[in-house]
C-alpha cells in the first residue's frame, strides 16, 4: 500500500519574529545544528517505508525556495509534488486538495500522512514506529491522529481525550478534542493519564478521508473540487505541481480540518507517541535547542555576559553583550532587534500585528530576499538611491523586464554575466559593468557554473519593487 507524506507548509510563525517572516517563515529558520525544520521534515518523510512521493502544500511564493531546500536535503532520490496556494485558507482546504489529487493519481487505497513543516521530532525511530501503527489503523478505516504524551501541564496546545475503554491495535478511539485549557485544567488532564497533546499530524486512507469529507464537510470538498477543475497542472521528471486558481480557492470555507472533520467524525483514533516532539512555537522553545551555561544562559552566536542569568541570545551578525540582566530573550537580525521578557514570549506576535497595521516591511521581508533565480540583499538606501548585492545561481536568469522610474548600474563582483540591455547583448566579466536606463528592456543571466555576484546601484524617483514590467520569464511571472 503506497504512502504519500503530505508536508503542510503554510504557517508564518509570528511568535518567532524577527527571524521568521512571511517571505521567510519558521520552516526555513536555521536551527543551531545548521539545518532548518523543512529540511528535517522532508528527510524524515522520505525515509519512511513505502513512500511513493512526498507532496508539499505551500504558498506559491515559497515554491522555488522550498525546492532549493529539498535539493539541499537530498531530495533527488524521491518523487515530489506540490500544491501551490495563492494564499492561506486553513488546513481543511489543504488536506482536501491533497486527498482529491492523491486519489486521482494513486487510487482510494493509498495512504496519506499529514506532517507540519515546522515541527521538530528528535526520536525519528519512534516516529517511524508510530507511523506503522497509524497506517494499520488507517487501513481499517480510521482517521488517525498522533497524540503526544504530555510531559507537563501545557496551556498552549489543544488536547485529545483517548477512550481507554476502546483500545485499538496500536492506539485508542478518540472521545473528543478539547481546546487549549487553563493551567488548572491542564494539570487535571496530566493527572488523568488519558489526555494527549494534539500534534496536528494525521494518517488517512485517501478513500476514507474523502468519504468523511462528503459526510461532514461537503461544502469544503465541493469548493475544493471546483478549485482543482480550474487550476493549472505542470509536470516534469519526477515532479508535479498544481497552481490553485485564486478566485475559486477564495470560495473554499476557511476552517481547520479539526473543526471541519476530526471533531465531527465517529471514526477517529489516536496513536500515543513519545517521539521528542516540539512545535517550536516560541523563542523559549527555540532556546531549549541550545545548551545552558552555569548561569542558565543560552547563546546562539557571539555573546559576552557579566552578572547575567537565564537569558537567551541569538546574534549571528555581530557581538552582543549582556550586563546585569536576567530572563531576557534577545534576537538580533540585520534590520530588527527583539528584546522580550521570557514570560512574555508568546506576545511577540503582537509586534508583528503592529508592523502589518503600520505597513512596515519588517513583517514580510528580511534584507536578504530569496527569488527563484537567487537572492538580493539591500545594503543601503536613501532618497533617490538604493544599493543591492545580487546573487544569481548558475544557469538561472532574471526576467526580461523594464522599470519606468529607475535606472540601474550593474558591477560584476565575481562570476560571468550575460546581459540584455535594450538592443544590445553582452558578456560581463569580473570588475566590468553596464548602465541600464529607465525604460530600457533588460535581462540578467548567469551562464557559468559558479554563482554570479554583482552590485546593483539604483537611482530614480521611485525605487519600490512594484515598478517592474516583465515581458518574458522562465518562472511564469511575466505580466506584459
Amino acid at each position: 500500500m503506497k504512502l504519500i507524506p503530505v508536508i503542510m507548509s503554510g504557517g508564518v510563525g509570528s511568535r518567532l519574529w524577527p527571524v521568521s517572516r512571511e517571505a521567510h517563515p519558521k520552516p526555513f529558520m536555521l536551527l543551531p545544528d545548521g539545518q532548518n525544520l523543512i529540511q528535517k521534515t522532508f528527510r524524515r518523510a522520505a525515509a519512511l517505508e513505502g513512500v511513493a512521493e512526498v507532496m508539499t502544500v505551500t504558498n506559491r511564493e515559497l515554491f522555488f525556495k522550498t525546492e532549493d531546500e529539498y535539493r539541499l536535503a537530498g531530495g533527488g532520490a524521491v518523487a515530489q509534488s506540490f500544491i501551490l496556494e495563492p494564499f492561506g485558507r486553513n488546513t481543511a482546504a489543504a488536506v482536501a486538495v491533497a486527498a482529491l489529487q492523491l486519489q486521482e493519481v494513486y487510487g482510494a487505497d493509498a495512504q496519506m500522512l499529514i506532517l507540519a513543516a515546522d515541527h521538530l521530532i528528535k526520536d525519528e525511530s519512534a516516529f517511524a514506529n508510530a507511523v506503522v501503527k497509524a497506517r494499520q489503523l488507517a487501513a481499517e478505516g480510521w482517521l488517525v491522529t498522533f497524540g503526544i504524551r504530555p510531559e507537563y501541564p501545557e496551556t498552549g496546545f489543544g488536547y485529545i481525550e483517548a477512550d481507554q475503554d476502546t483500545p485499538l491495535a496500536g492506539g485508542f478511539k478518540v472521545n473528543r478534542f478539547v481546546e487549549k485549557p487553563d493551567l488548572e485544567t491542564a494539570k487535571q488532564y496530566l493527572a488523568a493519564g488519558n489526555y494527549l497533546w494534539n500534534s496536528g499530524m494525521f494518517c488517512f486512507r485517501v478513500g476514507t478521508l474523502v468519504e468523511q469529507f462528503e459526510a461532514y464537510a461537503s461544502d469544503v470538498l465541493g469548493a475544493v473540487r471546483e478549485t482543482l477543475s480550474r487550476s493549472r497542472l505542470s509536470e516534469g521528471h519526477r515532479h508535479r505541481a498544481i497552481t490553485l486558481d485564486a478566485e475559486a480557492f477564495g470560495e473554499v470555507p476557511d476552517i481547520s480540518v479539526d473543526y471541519a472533520l476530526m471533531e465531527r467524525s465517529q471514526r477517529v483514533a489516536t496513536v500515543p507517541c513519545d517521539i521528542g516532539w516540539s512545535d517550536i512555537g516560541s523563542w523559549n522553545a527555540m532556546s531549549e535547542l541550545t545548551e545552558a551555561d552555569a548561569n542558565g544562559n543560552r547563546f546562539d552566536g557571539e555573546v559576552l555576559v557579566h552578572q547575567a542569568s537565564n537569558n537567551y541570545v541569538q546574534s549571528h551578525g555581530r557581538l552582543t553583550a549582556l550586563v546585569g540582566v536576567e530572563n531576557l530573550i534577545v534576537v538580533d537580525t540585520p534590520d530588527a532587534v527583539l528584546v522580550a521578557h521570557k514570560d512574555r514570549a508568546q506576545d511577540v506576535k503582537h509586534i508583528v500585528s503592529q508592523l502589518k497595521r503600520n505597513g512596515h516591511d519588517a513583517h514580510l521581508l528580511h534584507r536578504t530576499v530569496n527569488r527563484p533565480w537567487g537572492t538580493y540583499t539591500t545594503l543601503e538606501e536613501g532618497e533617490r538611491f538604493k544599493i543591492k548585492r545580487i546573487v544569481v545561481k548558475p544557469g538561472a536568469s532574471l526576467s526580461l523586464q523594464m522599470h519606468h522610474h529607475r535606472s540601474e548600474h550593474w558591477i560584476v563582483v565575481s562570476g560571468m554575466a550575460r546581459v540584455v540591455n535594450d538592443e544590445r547583448e553582452m558578456l560581463l566579466d569580473t570588475n566590468e559593468s553596464t548602465f541600464i536606463r529607465a525604460g530600457h528592456k533588460h535581462r540578467l543571466e548567469n551562464p557559468g557554473v559558479i554563482d554570479l555576484v554583482l552590485i546593483e546601484v539604483q537611482s530614480g524617483d521611485y525605487l519600490c519593487e512594484d515598478d517592474i514590467v516583465r515581458f518574458q520569464d522562465i518562472y511564469g511571472r511575466a505580466n506584459g
